[in-house]
């Protein structure tokens, strides 16, 4: 317990960079840098949130064997913490994960343990913590209850401190992705107990169960079909996703999604990967938005992870054209945007 904590206790807050929009808009936007965590990525927060909740639920002794499900950037935050106090780590994952989280994973000590059909993660998860008498930490289940949302250095909480001196220090929008639903439930959460006016909003790719779940409140709503934006989207309704927090959500295409990504290196030299993106393009809604309603104010969303992890995929012309996606309608959509202030999305 005491080492996890100190790893909290050693790292800094992550950056608030400001992303530049025309002077003339009254309209500030602010990305939340969370590729900056020694993991290099939002789910070491979540990670170290898991194996306290779990410590403290007296789930883990000195000879656990600690089982995830998951895609990749959790598995690199857990292999981290599990290696931190000296645990075997093993995670289930989708054969079709970017080499560059294997080897993260690897890296801090992790096994990777390898699934063709994405649905059958968690089954296989539970199955290898029953027979290795391990924990499975079921990052789908316990993000939402394992993390403060009223305080205690939040992600929320973290955003608001930072804002303070902003001329808007009140986003009228926070904008995130759902994996696991955890963040979105925490920030949810905060505006609500601390009273904000901000709104949430989650963007959600192709193929992900969210979406069409939230909009016809079926809670078991599945699609059965893999994200190709890693992190992010899922193939039935996650337990720690909580849509009652949620203000709007908007599907985005994953063709936009890397368009957006690619964007913001181009302009900002910020390199992010495809949650980032997605995250990105629901902005560029929201601010169309806000201009033809007339409103000032300020928008905040998440950089999840670092690009160098996508740079044999998203950020790899031929893996982009292999998976039938054009990103150039995209972003010259992004682009005009910001030159002219007009909103014309493909349809």
């Amino acid at each position: 317990m005491r080492k996890v904590v100190a790893d909290a206790n050693r790292s800094a807050d992550t950056h608030l960079h400001v992303f530049p929009l025309p002077p003339e808009w009254g309209i500030d936007l602010y990305l939340k840098d969370e590729s900056v965590h020694p993991t290099g990525s939002l789910k070491h927060r979540l990670a170290r949130s898991l194996f306290l909740y779990a410590l403290a639920s007296g789930w883990i002794d000195e000879n656990t064997t600690i089982v995830e499900a998951s895609s990749g950037s959790t598995a690199v935050s857990e292999a981290y913490f599990a290696r931190l106090i000296g645990l075997d780590f093993v995670t289930v994952m989708p054969r079709s994960t970017s080499p560059e989280k294997i080897a993260l994973i690897e890296r801090y000590g992790g096994r990777c343990h390898y699934v063709d059909v994405p649905t059958e993660m968690y089954s296989e998860a539970e199955r290898l913590a029953a027979e290795s008498g391990g924990h499975y930490m079921d990052q789908f289940t316990y993000a939402e209850r394992a993390t403060d949302w009223r305080g205690n250095n939040n992600i929320a909480e973290s955003v608001f401190e930072q804002l303070a001196m902003e001329r808007h220090p009140v986003p009228e929008w926070v904008v995130v992705g759902a994996g696991t639903g955890g963040t979105s439930a925490t920030i949810g959460r905060y505006l609500r107990y601390r009273r904000h006016h901000t709104r949430l909003a989650v963007v959600d790719p192709e193929n992900s169960a969210f979406f069409p779940g939230w909009v016809t409140g079926a809670s078991d709503y599945a699609t059965g079909m893999p994200s190709r934006i890693e992190g992010i989207g899922r193939p039935r309704m996650e337990p720690s996703f909580v849509p009652s927090v949620i203000d709007l959500m908007m599907p985005v295409p994953d063709a936009a999604a890397i368009a957006a990504m690619r964007h913001l290196n181009a302009v900002t030299g910020l390199s992010a990967g495809g949650s980032t993106g997605t995250n990105m393009w629901g902005v560029w809604h929201l601010l169309a938005r806000m201009l033809r309603e007339g409103r000032r104010g300020s928008v905040v969303t998440l950089i999840c992870d670092g690009g160098e992890r996508y740079r044999h995929t998203y950020y790899d012309d031929a893996w982009v054209a292999e998976a039938g996606l054009d990103p150039a309608p995209y972003t010259a959509a992004i682009e005009r945007f910001l030159s002219t202030g007009e909103w014309n999305p493909p349809a």
